[in-house]
């Protein structure tokens, strides 16, 4: 019963191929190709208002100089908030559930981060391992906590957005599964948890939004402690 649960979380295969990389490119297809046109259509003009809207609350912890990497964190978060979200419908799978994936997104874009900081103004950038006036007993202390914080952030991006995605899931494949199982029993016991369940479902739709939107905010945070 527990193997079934998780099943959910494996990626399809076909012929024996895993199918992530296919699930990963899907949702490009959804969104509309521009031309040379202004407006094309309704659903054009509100992607183009979603994709100013993200852009401008990803930039503005940043300076001028890190507008640069507006594009890289706008496309991040739509392309996460977009798998995020399909991954609730029926009979799908969420890439975003995988830590493997999570931790190829996350890591190279931390470590792009702390280059360019290291390379631009390597003194502030390693100021920030060791605060000032701390005492002279505490600087090997908190050098190395302040190392370990700084080492730890791609993975607590990495297992933030792996955890929550899958801890709802589970949580609606669990109570939908105590739905079916009252039906017969308890009619009204059922209807009660079916209630929960949707209240779950909405739920996880804001957290699949929320967690993309946290995802990147971090890394445009990340970015602006080392421009």
């Amino acid at each position: 019963m527990n193997l079934s649960f998780f099943d959910q979380f494996t990626s399809p295969c076909l012929l024996g191929i895993p199918l992530i990389l296919l699930a990963m490119l899907f949702p490009t297809l959804l969104l509309p190709s521009p031309n040379n046109r202004w407006l094309t259509n309704r659903l054009s003009t509100l992607q183009l208002w979603l994709s100013h809207l993200i852009t401008k609350q990803l930039v503005m912890p940043l300076n001028k100089t890190g507008h640069k990497w507006a594009l890289i964190l706008a496309s991040l978060m739509m392309f996460l908030l977009t798998i995020n979200l399909l991954g609730l419908l029926p009979y799908t799978f969420t890439p975003t559930t995988q830590l493997s994936m999570n931790m190829a997104l996350a890591f190279p874009l931390w470590l792009a981060t702390l280059l360019m900081g290291l390379r631009n103004q390597p003194s502030m950038s390693l100021g920030h391992l060791l605060p000032e006036g701390t005492p002279t007993l505490l600087i090997p202390a908190l050098i190395m906590i302040e190392t370990t914080s700084l080492l730890i952030r791609p993975l607590a991006l990495g297992v933030r957005l792996t955890a929550n995605l899958t801890a709802g899931h589970l949580l609606i494949q669990l109570i939908s599964t105590a739905t079916t199982a009252l039906l017969p029993i308890l009619p009204a016991v059922s209807i009660l948890t079916a209630s929960i369940l949707l209240l779950l479902t909405i739920l996880e739709v804001a957290v699949a939004m929320i967690q993309a939107y946290v995802f990147a905010l971090l890394l445009s945070l990340y970015l602006q402690e080392n421009i």
